[in-house]
């Protein structure tokens, strides 16, 4: 429990989503904390190191030094062992739980994540008060969730053409670990902007990337899915 209202809050965003990053570090602005975000485990850490912040969210699968590895590192700190962390999951199946678990984790939520499930894990770890001591706690109706919804979609759409650029030519060179770092990031996105499709192709495609003899041409047939989605998600918006 939190002591005293003039307690600052410090959220670190530890996760490799750029929509990920975005609603959650938009979210806790709302309520005048102090967010800190960063993209990868080793990243973390020293962001970690530097700010000491209240508590951690943690995306499980990312590049160069993923979740649970950035757990085990924090949790044998003196300074960071007592820092609670959310671990956030596109796959919560009981193996990554499991792992998340015994690696430190405080709890483990899913993606797409829900300002609900946010609000009430923050307060299981913080305390009931930790919201109205910083800003009237808001009640988010179908019309926030829609206006939020949509704002995710644009920020998405914006930031497209580079992940489209890097998709054509992962193809176009055969770059096995760009196609496999663009395509989890969009796996991760599909669901938080209300197009599971997209992270079902994304899967698939990961999947395709662990085979001995990639078939290249079934996945860029699939990029080509992967555009078209995103075509009418854009359209969507212009509407």
């Amino acid at each position: 429990m939190l002591a005293g209202a003039a307690v600052k809050i410090k959220i670190l965003i530890v996760d490799d989503s750029d929509i990920i990053r975005y609603s959650l570090k938009g979210f806790f602005e709302d309520y005048h904390f102090d967010v800190i975000t960063c993209t990868d485990g080793l990243e973390g850490i020293q962001k970690a190191i530097e700010h000491k912040p209240t508590l951690i969210f943690l995306d499980l699968m990312m590049p160069n030094l993923d979740g649970v590895k950035m757990l085990q590192v924090i949790k044998v700190m003196q300074d960071l062992k007592d820092i609670p962390v959310i671990v956030i999951s596109g796959n919560t199946n009981k193996r990554n739980v499991l792992a998340a678990i015994e690696s430190g984790a405080d709890r483990v939520i899913s993606k797409p994540l829900k300002k609900e499930v946010i609000i009430k894990t923050v307060k299981e770890l913080l305390g009931e008060e930790f919201l109205k001591k910083t800003k009237k706690e808001k009640t988010f109706t179908e019309t926030d969730n829609t206006v939020i919804l949509n704002q995710l979609r644009k920020f998405f759409i914006n930031s497209f053409s580079i992940k489209k650029e890097g998709l054509n030519k992962a193809i176009a060179t055969e770059n096995k670990d760009l196609l496999k770092t663009i395509v989890h990031e969009i796996k991760g996105t599909g669901g938080a902007i209300g197009f599971p499709e997209l992270t079902k192709i994304s899967c698939e495609i990961e999947e395709k990337l662990t085979a001995r003899r990639i078939d290249w041409s079934s996945i860029n047939l699939q990029c080509e899915q992967i555009f078209s989605i995103v075509n009418s998600i854009e359209n969507l918006i212009e509407e």
